[in-house]
């Protein structure tokens, strides 16, 4: 893989994976706006393996707290604020495993197109533009979050499958319907990204196990360092930037990328 094609496709994953604007669609687009070649299954997994580094380490303190308090939980079954959230963020991720396992491969044969890219670029900015105009006044913190709730933004991040819809933005859009705010949707949907890269990254990394593609170890290595450092910055960026403005930009780069796309490739 060309090293100038890798550093270009590492920043914009590692821009793309927390913003509401879809990863996937930008890593499918990308290389065919510029008509590169795929980038391959292992270049895909070490970019997962960056962003999912820089998510840890940016939830550094929620982590610190949730996993103790999970583990240490289980000796009276009480496990209290931070082990409730843990097991909250465990039962957001059952929804979209599942379907992931039962319907990844008819995903990747029949989703990946254009057409569809754009229609859900559209339609999900459509449907976070209208909840976030109720984020402006929600005020709930995640503490309080519910079983129920978890269920529908588990639910809702189902829909991440499909290219172009944005995991983060699906499950912010369902936080800020449910009347959380704006930084705690932000930061719920970051921890729940914890789980779901890990399970995307082991399923790639099992996959590419079996394949006989070349790795090229240094290629690899520039990607996800570069993804992490990007996606680091980018949600540093991304909460200040969402405390004081909203989704609005995010909702007309949607409108205006699926403009493009019809007009270049449908």
């Amino acid at each position: 893989m060309d090293i100038f094609h890798a550093i270009v496709l590492a920043i914009v994953q590692g821009i793309t994976e927390f913003l509401p604007i879809s990863s996937s669609a930008h890593l499918i687009l990308v290389p065919k706006l510029l008509g590169w070649a795929d980038q391959g299954l292992a270049f895909d997994v070490a970019v997962h393996v960056g962003t999912l580094l820089a998510v840890v380490v940016f939830l550094k303190k929620e982590i610190q707290q949730i996993a103790p308090a999970w583990l240490l939980g289980w000796r009276g079954f009480n496990w209290g604020v931070h082990g409730k959230l843990g097991w909250l963020v465990i039962f957001a991720t059952i929804p979209v495993g599942l379907i992931g396992l039962l319907l990844g491969d008819f995903v990747e044969a029949n989703l990946r197109a254009a057409w569809v890219i754009a229609a859900s670029t559209l339609v999900f900015g459509i449907l976070l533009a209208w909840a976030d105009r109720k984020g402006a006044q929600n005020s709930a913190p995640i503490e309080s979050l519910t079983w129920r709730q978890t269920l529908l933004v588990g639910m809702a991040q189902v829909f991440a499958l499909i290219p172009g819809t944005s995991r983060s933005g699906v499950t912010m859009t369902a936080l800020l319907a449910l009347g959380f705010s704006r930084v705690a949707a932000a930061r719920f949907s970051f921890l729940m990204a914890v789980p779901v890269i890990a399970l995307s990254g082991f399923l790639k990394g099992t996959e590419l196990a079996t394949s006989e593609q070349t790795v090229e170890w240094g290629v690899l290595f520039l990607g996800a360092a570069l993804s992490a450092i990007v996606a680091f910055a980018c949600m540093h960026w991304f909460m200040r930037f969402v405390e004081r403005v909203g989704m609005m930009p995010f909702v007309i780069y949607r409108i205006l990328l699926s403009i493009v796309i019809v007009w270049l490739l449908v």
